[in-house]
């Protein structure tokens, strides 16, 4: 493709903040900082975003009530890198909350914004094994509120546009169980993209080892060539693919996230949580998915 995926800057400006956050804890008392986007979500966990003390450097989305969870109930693991190579989630916030609020502990490269703040700076695929790497280690404190909470053995990477790419590189670790790729792909020509953005070759798809997502917005996402050509690539793993015609800004900003939240969001129950009915959008002939109007769908190793 020969336009340069530096428009995804342009692109994303066009994006709006979409978010009735309010404050739950004040600075002053030490403790992390919350805020309620939108309603909390429309799952079963009222979902909170938040900075952790332990990981200034990221932003946290977990259901607020963590008492629920323990032995017997964990939350699986999302790590998650952004558009523009930005350091801040601020376009994804009622995409990631509303995914939280299903039970997953989302972590999102980049300090949490506030409200109505547009992050600034860039980030690196090494924030996403950051984000792992820390919570791994939540898991492990008997002294944090996170002890035996999280279920280190179902982890996910994901993330848009360069945040996606991010997640490709991140994706070979071997503790990864699934990725999401978001409006993204693998460019044809290694270093033609925006500054900062991952230099990765079409050789590197070779290197994944789980189930891959992808969730693009049509013909007219920048990155739509990109993405369906490592769809078409990709034949040692099971692979996904969802269009919806929306462009490559996708539906991260609408209320709890848009449809794109709802896909995401079953793929990760499944691959997650084991969660059959979930995985129907994915799988069967035809599969859920596929009867929707709204998307167009391909795979290859998914019964």
């Amino acid at each position: 493709m020969k336009k340069s995926l530096s428009l995804v800057i342009l692109a994303f400006t066009g994006l709006s903040f979409f978010t009735s956050a309010t404050a739950q804890v004040p600075v002053s008392t030490g403790q992390p900082v919350s805020r309620t986007v939108e309603d909390g979500g429309t799952g079963p966990y009222r979902a909170i975003m938040l900075s952790e003390s332990t990981l200034p450097t990221h932003t946290v989305f977990r259901p607020e009530d963590l008492s629920v969870f323990g032995k017997k109930k964990k939350l699986p693991i999302l790590a998650w890198g952004n558009g523009a190579c930005a350091n801040s989630p601020w376009e994804h916030i009622n995409f990631l909350s509303e995914i939280s609020s299903y039970g997953f502990l989302v972590i999102a490269i980049g300090p949490m914004p506030k409200e109505g703040e547009r992050g600034r700076g860039r980030s690196e695929s090494s924030q996403l094994i950051d984000a792992i790497n820390w919570a791994i280690t939540q898991n492990n404190d008997k002294s944090g509120s996170y002890y035996n909470k999280i279920d280190v053995t179902r982890i996910a990477v994901s993330g848009m546009s360069c945040g996606g790419l991010q997640a490709l590189e991140s994706a070979p670790d071997p503790r990864v169980s699934t990725v999401i790729i978001c409006n993204s792909g693998i460019l044809p020509t290694p270093g033609g993209g925006m500054a900062g953005m991952p230099g990765l070759t079409k050789d590197h798809l070779l290197k994944l080892h789980t189930p891959v997502l992808y969730i693009l917005g049509g013909e007219k996402d920048i990155a739509y060539q990109n993405g369906m050509d490592d769809f078409r690539k990709i034949n040692h793993v099971p692979v996904f693919a969802a269009n919806m015609d929306v462009g490559h800004g996708g539906t991260y900003s609408r209320p709890h996230g848009g449809e794109f939240s709802k896909v995401a969001t079953a793929w990760l129950q499944w691959q997650l949580k084991g969660d059959k009915k979930a995985g129907k959008l994915f799988t069967g002939e035809p599969c859920g998915l596929s009867l929707d109007p709204n998307w167009k769908v391909e795979k290859k190793n998914i019964k």
